[in-house]
């Protein structure tokens, strides 16, 4: 019955509120709406982080960047500001809208955002009935039941629609301007083509999922013994951070750190060898790009491991203090191990690189 309604729904909303990541955990099920009606095009309402890497998702034609106030941001819009982008959203008379949340995010306040601009048909997760809210609810069965990665998770949530893809892979444009300028770059500080580098994404917008900066150190100080130069990468507000890093790695290593553009960062990324990274936005970039990953990941939500990419995924625990206060999201799946010291981050860089020589060949 639904995918019946959806053959007539060509201007389709989809709203992903959250942060770089998400946006393109979300990609794969953008693809099977916009593959499986010719013609539709498809408007993605998400906040001004996510709006950075929106631009280089084929599949996206129009961008709406709002930061709602229902989801964590540093500059929340008001209430006057949400009735604006109601009125907005009814003035562009979408056919209906996708609601895609992570299972801890509560779908109603966009869901009643599409109610005030008039959008009838609205698919959504919901863990209790919404009634009109959403006219096409899907119960929300995550965690209770089971838990599923992010991008199978919004595949699911859009198949009953008919739409469905055979490519399920994450995917960037990287722009060859912003290519020919990184290549530069990396020449400007002396890395040739064939030396051992990696790039190193120390930041994260969340403190729990921060793997301390003493182990970093100390892996990549292990990486320099065997070679290797580091390039550390952050935003503007990470960059006293990641240059304090850099200081104690020495010679060795240089911070980009608040230099890049978006369109520059995704291209450092698909040039590197091997990324390291926190579980964050340039992750989710690397699996795009085709790059290799050693993600430490802070046992807190499971379902954002890298997607259908080359990985090594190393668990570390949440400081106590910093653990989730809701009681469903305490319990992390029983996955303990491998452990992400610095030796177990040396190993995965080694064997990542080795793989990778083994393909080129």
């Amino acid at each position: 019955m639904l995918s019946e309604i959806w053959k007539n729904h060509k201007r389709v909303l989809c709203i992903r509120l959250d942060n770089i990541g998400d946006v393109l955990m979300t990609q794969p099920a953008m693809r099977a709406l916009k593959e499986s009606l010719p013609g539709r095009k498809i408007t993605l309402l998400t906040s001004s982080a996510g709006a950075l890497i929106a631009p280089f998702i084929q599949e996206i034609d129009d961008i709406i960047s709002f930061n709602a106030p229902w989801v964590k941001s540093s500059e929340p819009n008001g209430e006057q500001q949400v009735l604006a982008l109601a009125n907005n959203l009814r003035d562009r008379r979408f056919d209906a809208a996708v609601i895609f949340t992570v299972y801890s995010q509560n779908p109603l306040p966009a869901a009643m955002l599409c109610y005030l601009a008039g959008i009838k048909t609205v698919l959504g997760y919901c863990r209790e009935n919404p009634y009109r809210l959403i006219s096409q609810w899907i119960p929300d069965r995550e965690p209770l039941d089971y838990i599923v990665h992010e991008v199978e998770r919004q595949l699911r949530l859009v198949e009953p629609t008919g739409a469905v893809t055979a490519n399920t892979r994450l995917s960037l444009a990287v722009p060859e301007a912003s290519r020919q300028r990184i290549s530069a770059r990396l020449a400007g500080i002396g890395i040739q083509p064939k030396e051992p580098w990696l790039a190193l994404h120390a930041g994260v917008s969340e403190e729990k999922r921060r793997y301390p900066a003493n182990s970093y150190i100390c892996a990549c100080q292990l990486l320099i013994r065997q070679g290797y130069k580091i390039i550390l990468t952050g935003s503007v507000d990470e960059q006293s951070y990641v240059e304090a890093i850099a200081h104690q790695l020495g010679e060795a290593s240089v911070s980009v750190a608040g230099e890049l553009s978006v369109a520059e960062l995704i291209a450092l990324i698909a040039a590197a060898p091997v990324l390291i990274s926190n579980n964050t936005g340039p992750v989710h970039i690397a699996a795009a790009v085709g790059t290799p990953i050693v993600v430490l990941y802070a046992m807190t939500n499971p379902q954002h491991t890298p997607w259908q990419a080359s990985s090594r995924v190393l668990y570390f625990e949440v400081p106590p203090a910093l653990r989730t206060k809701n009681r469903l999201l305490q319990s992390f799946p029983g996955i303990t191990a491998p452990k992400a010291s610095p030796q177990a981050i040396v190993a995965a860089v080694n064997d990542l690189s080795k793989t990778t020589e083994c393909l080129l060949k």
